[in-house]
């Protein structure tokens, strides 16, 4: 693809999670839910909330301030479900939850928008990159890195 056959801009939203705001393109976002008790998932990680029931499927459900470990965040604002379109090509796994606080806001962006504010230090576990998107402060996940820890982690429960 050449450069003028770029998207210009980029619809995108701002999932807040706890202290952190999780920077995704808005495709990837399936649906916002109320949460649900999850299914426990045996001999988890904490960070590995259990599984939940969305249109048919059981979602693994990730606590992402948990997996980063990131601060927790107002426990005042109400806890709801982002249910994300998965990024691998693994049948048995099309969908990922993750728990937000608030709703996710939506913005459009270009690559002018998004400043790197990486420090050099180490990433905090399931991070991508850490960004400036105008005033806020957001971390782009490692999606595809998430889904093949879940996947294996689903897989040993089995």
């Amino acid at each position: 693809m050449s450069e003028q056959q770029l998207p210009r801009e980029i619809r995108c939203v701002l999932v807040p999670v706890g202290n952190l705001r999780l920077l995704l393109p808005n495709a990837t976002v399936a649906e916002v839910i109320t949460l649900a008790t999850p299914e426990p998932v045996p001999d988890a990680p904490d960070w590995l909330v259990g599984r939940i029931a969305w249109r048919g499927w059981r979602v693994p459900l990730i606590s992402f301030t948990k997996l980063a470990g990131a601060e927790e965040g107002d426990t005042e604002l109400s806890v709801r479900v982002a249910v994300l379109k998965a990024l691998g090509d693994n049948a048995e796994l099309p969908f990922v939850a993750v728990l937000t606080q608030g709703f996710p806001r939506l913005t459009t962006l270009n690559s002018e928008l998004i400043i790197p504010t990486h420090d050099g230090k180490p990433l905090p576990r399931g991070v991508k990159a850490q960004v400036l998107v105008r005033d806020d402060v957001a971390v782009i996940p490692d999606l595809e890195g998430i889904e093949n820890e879940v996947y294996e982690l689903l897989q040993q429960a089995s």
